[in-house]
This record gives C-alpha cells, structure tokens and sequence, in this order.
C-alpha cells in the first residue's frame, strides 16, 4: 500500500509539472485532471494505511490535510481553466 501511495503521491506533481508545456486549453486541463485523480487515489492509499495502523493518527491528520488542500487547488484550477475556454 506505501508503494501504491508514494507512486500516486509523486504522478500529483510530475501531471501538473508537465501541464506548464500543455499544447493548449485542452491539454492543460486534462494533465491537471489527471494530477487532480491522483490526489483523490493518493487519499485512498493514505485512507488504508491508515486503517491497517501503518499510519497513525497524527502523521495521518497532517497527510490528509494536505492532501485534501491539494484536492481543493487542482480542483480550483481546473475549474477557472474551464471557465476561461
């Protein structure tokens, strides 16, 4: 499961690294997309580990607000990109 959640945890920012060089509107809002699926999946993993006492509570309150703020920003971005097309 820890390898699960560091391979979704790091595609979050290798997607929107790579949406900077989007060859359009379109583009850039399916990379960011995909970073904004991985989050979710990351949340997932992090959820399970949790549960199976790999994580406790402390260190898994902390993960999941962040990962939760990075949900709400790539959420936020990709509905202003859709706003703008």
């Amino acid at each position: 499961m820890s390898k699960q959640a560091f391979r979704s945890g790091t595609s979050i920012g290798a997607n929107a690294f790579e949406a900077k060089n989007a060859q359009s509107r379109a583009d850039f809002t399916c990379k960011m997309g995909i970073a904004l699926k991985e989050a979710t999946e990351t949340g997932y993993w992090l959820d399970l580990l949790h549960e199976a006492g790999c994580l406790d509570d402390a260190l898994f309150d902390s993960l999941d607000n962040d990962c939760n703020k990075i949900i709400a920003v790539l959420t936020k971005i990709i509905k202003a990109t859709k706003l703008q097309a």
